[in-house]
Order: C-alpha cells, then sequence, then structure tokens
C-alpha cells in the first residue's frame, strides 16, 4: 500500500496505458480467432438453439417424460428456419458476431485488469469470482433463457393469416443481446462490491432499498425476455435477486468498514 502511495500522477497514467494496452490486444485475439472460426462453429454455436435436438429442449422433453407432463411446453417439436432477406447481411454479421463473441469472452480479464487498477487490495478469491459469475450467466443465457425466448416468439401467432418468418439480422441482434445482458447481469455482487469500495454503498443501504431492488430486477428481467411467460421471467429474475442477496453478504458495513 505504501509504494502505491509514492505513486505519481503520470506513473498512474503509464500505468493505466498499459492496463488499456494489455485489455485492447485481449480483446483483438480473441476477436481475430472468432472471425477465423466463425464459419465453422456458427451452426453448431449460434444457429444450435433453432434446432430440435438441442440439449435444453431434450431436457424439456425428458422431464415431461419422466413426470408424465402432456403440456406442449415439455412436448413440443421445435425448429426454426432462418431467412436472409439482406444481400451484405451474412458478411457484416460474421464480422459482427466475431466482435460480440470476442467481447464477451474477453469480460472477465477486461473486468479483472479494471478492478485491479482501481483497488490493489483486490483478494485472490475475488478475483476468481469476475469469470466464474459472467460464465454461469452467458451459459444460463445460451442454454436456457435464450431458447425459451426464441421458442415462445417464433411460435407466437397474431393471426393464422400471417406467417412468421424470422430474419438472419433479427436473430443474431437478440441473441447477441440477451446472450451478453445476462452474462453482465451476473457481475451485480462484483459491481456492488466496487461502489463499496468507492463508499457509494453499503450493507445497510441495500437491505433498505430491498423492495425497490425487487420490482426493478423484475422489470429488468421483462425487458430482458419479452415472451411474457412467468416460467421464463422466473428464470431470470430468481437468479438476479439471489445475486442481490449476494450482494449484500459480499460487503461490509458502514461502520465496520471504518473500523
Amino acid at each position: 500500500m505504501a509504494e502505491n502511495k509514492e505513486l505519481t500522477f503520470w506513473d498512474h497514467l503509464d500505468e493505466l496505458r498499459r492496463v488499456l494496452f494489455r485489455m485492447i490486444a485481449v480483446w483483438f485475439v480473441l476477436a481475430v480467432g472468432y472471425f477465423i472460426a466463425m464459419p465453422y462453429r456458427f451452426d453448431s454455436v449460434i444457429l444450435a438453439p433453432c434446432h430440435n435436438n438441442f440439449i435444453f429442449y431434450d431436457l424439456l422433453r425428458e422431464i415431461g417424460h419422466t413426470f408424465n407432463l402432456t403440456d406442449e411446453f415439455f412436448t413440443q417439436d421445435f425448429k426454426v428456419k432462418l431467412v436472409n432477406i439482406n444481400l451484405a447481411a451474412p458478411f457484416f454479421i460474421h464480422m459482427s458476431t466475431a466482435f460480440w463473441m470476442s467481447v464477451v469472452t474477453a469480460m472477465p480479464y477486461l473486468f479483472f485488469e479494471i478492478w485491479r487498477f482501481i483497488s490493489p487490495a483486490l483478494y485472490p478469491n475475488e478475483r476468481k469470482g469476475v469469470p466464474k459469475a459472467l460464465t454461469i450467466g452467458v451459459l444460463l443465457g445460451y442454454f436456457m433463457v435464450y431458447p425459451l425466448t426464441l421458442r415462445f416468439l417464433s411460435t407466437y401467432q397474431l393471426s393464422a393469416e400471417i406467417e412468421n418468418q424470422i430474419s438472419l439480422n433479427s436473430y443474431i441482434d437478440n441473441f447477441m443481446m440477451l446472450v451478453l445482458c445476462m452474462g453482465l447481469a451476473f457481475e451485480l455482487p462484483l459491481l456492488t462490491w466496487l461502489l463499496s469500495l468507492l463508499g457509494l454503498v453499503n450493507k445497510s443501504f441495500l437491505r433498505k432499498y430491498r423492495r425497490h431492488a425487487i420490482v426493478v430486477i423484475v422489470i429488468a428481467a421483462a425487458v430482458i425476455t419479452p415472451t411474457g411467460d412467468p416460467f421464463t421471467l422466473s428464470v431470470v429474475a430468481i437468479p438476479l435477486y439471489l445475486l442481490y442477496e449476494m450482494s449484500i453478504l459480499m460487503i461490509k458495513d458502514k461502520k465496520a468498514a471504518s473500523s
């Protein structure tokens, strides 16, 4: 801690420059790697939720078979055929998908570098929590939340006269937004911990506004998953609320911190 106090403004600026350089280098390498691999992995990863044999759909059918559930939610066979109506869309989607995949993958490292620069008091166990939290959020978004959203919206019919045809652009936009939002949402405890280091929040504050937080969480879940069904809403809202409670456990109260 004494060494950090001796650093001048220019020393900190130079360290920030090195941090930014490392972050950009990691992101660039990942973006190039995803761009090269995308044609070979696009069908099996990005388009996997469009097919009936996707792991989550198989899980739902297995649950329905085990407990003798006949509701369409557990028995539905599902497949989506995407259409492209824009000549240049495949090329630009190739680039944008590689970019956002690199952002999602690099996010744990970016958070680690930012927090290491802001707070030298970051403990190893807290550093490990960064990639774990983001990874859980991304996996939940990819394997559960997005497939449920896709299945609901693609089969929803306003009128029998209207045939649903999902464009490639629409699919990718929703896919990337939802998966990235879920990954970022799982950083809530770590963001709260950072704000507590800066003295902006404390345990008493979070407890006092718990009810307000529940309302905000439900609204955020509804925005992330605009399907309208209670199950999908709960899949997002319940983990977010548990993360809020985890945030309360992670930080110290104001009095405890000052002592």
